[in-house]
């Protein structure tokens, strides 16, 4: 980010720094999720849909103070102070990263070669990737993660919506920065809501009523789109927002069950690269769901300046998340009427 505030100046310098600060920041993200992992390890999923609430709901909040100034920092300040800002924040998270404590584990002294300390190096290598195989081929590891691969890679509209409210109605950087700093208010109060009413129903129930509720609720976009919602006395801006905050709490809601899976299907030993696996694979349908909205925008004819075609678009998405549903059964069965003394102790801990 340091980069971003002073010496790039081209499209590709761009790409290379975001590159690398995603890099960094998966990394750190990895650690911290099998943290998760191994503390949610063996407990219900009550508990173990506690810590993700823990995790997710900070997260929430520091959307929150990063949204609440990003807008106006851009418009006062420019883009470049802004990257500096951002700078100063991953130098806090290392500072903070002491107070973590772990266990040591013997390694090769400091500036020793890994390769040359450990000569078995590869071969433990090979052997821990044939284990990470064996543990995704494992039924009950398998059928859930490609249940998440489909429910993740259904064909999305966000691009074309974002270019509508930006280009059609004027949405300015300041106001898009109240928009996020209302999605993340909304992301809070679907942690909240999750982690106080929802995190002992059955996996299956959450995906079956968010999926339904969530595509009635995306079909309001059409009337931006189309303009009714001004006939109806509401401006875009106040319907955005509205829209924005319920289509995020539905989308947090969904999504916690998601973490609360993966985090109870990691074996032992393979904490951070089963859950890293299993948030690739995630991420990976999203993507191919951004592909997939992409081809369709291209298909309807829908550009940065064109939006003839959007609301059928939006429809057919919306639609589109309906299909994952018949493959419910894929997800195991619940566990989380079980909960122990201790798994209560833990909880108000945790809380």
């Amino acid at each position: 980010m340091e980069f971003m505030a002073t010496f790039v100046d081209s499209k590709y310098g761009a790409v290379v720094c975001i590159l690398i600060g995603s890099l960094s920041v998966a990394f750190s993200d990895v650690v911290v999720d099998s943290m998760v992992v191994e503390r949610a390890r063996g407990e219900s999923q009550a508990i173990s849909g506690s810590l993700q609430s823990l995790c997710w709901g900070s997260s929430a909040f520091g959307g929150i103070v990063s949204s609440y100034f990003s807008g106006s920092l851009v418009d006062a300040y420019g883009v470049r102070f802004v990257f500096g800002i951002t700078a100063l924040l991953p130098m806090i998270t290392s500072a903070v990263a002491v107070l973590v404590k772990e266990q040591h584990v013997p390694g090769p002294t400091r500036g020793q070669n890994v390769l040359l300390a450990n000569p078995s190096f590869l071969e433990s290598s090979r052997e821990n990737i044939i284990q990470l195989w064996n543990a995704v081929r494992e039924p009950n590891v398998f059928l859930p993660t490609v249940f998440i691969f489909l429910w993740q890679a259904t064909p999305q509209s966000d691009s074309a919506v974002f270019y509508f409210t930006t280009n059609k109605l004027g949405f300015t950087p300041e106001f898009l920065g109240r928009v996020k700093l209302v999605t993340s208010v909304a992301s809070l109060v679907g942690v909240g809501l999750y982690n106080g009413f929802l995190k002992r129903v059955p996996l299956r129930k959450i995906f079956l009523a968010t999926t339904i509720i969530g595509t009635a609720f995306g079909m309001t976009q059409v009337l931006l789109v189309t303009g009714l919602n001004r006939q109806l006395g509401i401006s875009d801006e106040w319907f955005a927002i509205g829209d924005s905050l319920i289509l995020t709490v539905l989308g947090q809601v969904s999504f916690m069950p998601v973490l609360v899976l993966a985090a109870k299907l990691c074996p032992e030993g393979m904490e951070a690269t089963l859950f890293a696996t299993l948030m690739s694979i995630s991420n990976g349908g999203s993507v191919v769901g951004g592909l997939l909205g992409a081809v369709l925008t291209q298909v309807f004819g829908v550009t940065k300046d064109k939006f003839d075609n959007l609301s059928s678009l939006i429809i057919l998405c919306n639609l589109s998340s309906l299909l994952p549903l018949p493959l419910l059964g894929l997800l195991p069965e619940d566990d989380s009427g079980i909960v122990s003394n201790e798994d209560v102790d833990i909880e108000m801990k945790s809380n």
